[in-house]
């Protein structure tokens, strides 16, 4: 199980948060 899975899993309630995380690892990885 990936780091970024467990996030998810465990931070349902701040998801806001994890959108945002995505969002900027998307960026840096392009």
């Amino acid at each position: 199980i990936s780091p970024g899975l467990v996030r998810i899993s465990v931070g349902l309630e701040h998801i806001d948060d994890i959108i945002r995380d995505i969002s900027q690892a998307l960026e840096k990885s392009y």
